[in-house]
């Protein structure tokens, strides 16, 4: 059986985000899993806003490169942060421009096991914004795993190296991680 390849994202732009600390986190435990990783930064992509006449000169680069790297794969550890309420406009714009099809190419988010987190320094860890990124991905084909992962006060359970040093977060991430790549390797097969 070859290792389940998975996505890591955060859908965040911010130098120093929380969710990324923790998608590279749950990437780390992936990877001790068994998995292929790689993490990717919505940031590098330098995706324009989605408009159809963008999209009629050609897919930009990086949304191009997106729709690859996720059609590639077999699962998705994906972390959103909150923004009142709901998903961010970064995440959801790499969202509309990875689920464009080109005619006869396999839909990006089509059968992809996705695992979400979320985090923020707030009581409820960004847990409000996850029911409208689940709802948003199942309706475009990802496959959600049930259980998903809110940090609250994530600012305090991260070292100065963006590793989380509370002990059971680091079991909660880890399970999750662990979760997506067993269901994404019994998938492979």
């Amino acid at each position: 059986m070859t290792a389940p390849k998975i996505i890591a994202l955060a859908g965040s732009l911010r130098k120093d985000s929380f969710n990324q600390k923790l998608i590279n986190e749950a990437a780390r435990f992936a990877l001790e899993s068994g998995a292929e990783v790689e993490v990717i930064k919505l940031s590098d992509l330098d995706l324009p806003l989605f408009d159809e006449d963008i999209e009629a000169q050609g897919t930009p680069a990086g949304a191009q490169l997106l729709k690859d790297k996720l059609r590639a794969a077999d699962g998705i550890l994906l972390a959103s942060p909150e923004y009142n309420g709901s998903i961010t406009a970064p995440l959801k714009n790499a969202i509309d421009w990875a689920s464009r099809t080109e005619q006869g190419a396999v839909p990006a988010f089509r059968n992809k096991v996705t695992a979400l987190y979320a985090s923020s320094p707030g009581g409820l860890g960004g847990l409000r914004g996850l029911n409208h990124v689940r709802d948003i991905l199942s309706g475009i084909g990802s496959l959600v795993l049930a259980d998903q992962l809110a940090v609250p006060a994530i600012h305090s359970k991260l070292d100065e190296q963006g590793r989380i040093s509370d002990a059971d977060t680091a079991d909660k991430v880890a399970s999750l991680a662990q979760q997506l790549v067993s269901v994404a390797s019994k998938l492979n097969k």
